[in-house]
């Protein structure tokens, strides 16, 4: 029940602020409603993890967090970079000029609310809940899958392009989760991957259709390479890469200790243990 209750405190504020933004088309609004979503809906999820747990919300604390986030920040900015540049060595991404700086702003705060309150439902609250159960990569798989799904509901979304995201941010943000057992490094990814798409190089984020940012670009080309209409998230470029990033943050992980083994696999371990 307690997790019901996490989900339904998260969701209503991620809601509000999507209803706020919406009625919005000022960039500079939508900064601010952005901004202030993300902020309301981490101090929701402190306060209810607290009602609801009776423990400290470490992996929300505060000390370093600035830091975290900005690591995360870079790597996404960087790895979504690298798709770009793939695509452009290959004739598929072309600039046609400059596009909206105020729009670029705009996508600041939005892409803030998303990366913030997708990543409280997602790896803070259901990956969290589920491998306490199952392990860390029965979790990882089954959260993540659930995570493309939802991704299905965009107006330009495809089988695809849904299993594609589960593979490259069900992948990368949950493993960065467990690699620091912290939300703020997946935040960060979260936001640069997205903000870098949108924002910086223009192009479409998991078929929303999104404004234009700093470039006007266009890509061109088979859609396994470009994404297609969802974007290139759909491309092969980001499947590589971030099958590559998780790959490091899992490695990461289970040098530090932070896998968690299935709890079967610990029961009968015991009953060996009691029976010698």
């Amino acid at each position: 029940m307690r997790v019901v209750w996490q989900l339904l405190a998260v969701a209503a504020v991620a809601f509000a602020g999507q209803q706020l933004v919406a009625l919005t088309g000022n960039p500079w609004l939508t900064l601010l409603f952005g901004g202030l979503t993300a902020v309301l809906a981490v101090l929701a999820y402190r306060w209810v993890v607290r009602k609801t747990e009776h423990r400290p919300v470490d992996e929300l604390a505060g000390p370093g967090a600035g830091l975290a986030l900005g690591r995360g920040t870079l790597v996404g900015l960087a790895l979504f970079g690298l798709v770009i540049a793939n695509l452009a060595l290959l004739g598929a991404y072309d600039v046609r000029g400059w596009g909206s700086f105020p729009g670029a702003v705009g996508l600041v705060g939005f892409m803030a609310a998303a990366a913030v309150t997708e990543e409280l439902l997602f790896r803070g609250i259901l990956f969290r809940v589920v491998e306490k159960w199952l392990g860390t990569g029965l979790a990882l798989v089954l959260t993540g899958l659930l995570f493309g799904l939802a991704h299905l509901f965009n107006p330009h979304a495809s089988l695809w392009g849904a299993l594609a995201i589960a593979i490259e941010a069900g992948g990368l943000l949950t493993a960065a989760y467990v690699a620091t057992r912290r939300l703020w490094v997946p935040i960060g990814l979260h936001f640069g991957w997205n903000f870098a798409a949108a924002g910086i190089f223009g192009t479409e984020v998991s078929g929303n259709g999104t404004p234009q940012g700093l470039l006007d670009a266009v890509t061109s080309g088979p859609s396994l390479i470009t994404g297609g209409s969802f974007g290139p998230e759909g491309s092969l470029y980001s499947v590589l890469f971030c099958v590559l990033g998780t790959g490091a943050f899992l490695w990461l992980a289970h040098r530090r200790g932070r896998l968690v083994p299935r709890r079967r696999s610990e029961r009968a371990a015991d009953v060996t243990t009691l029976s010698r």
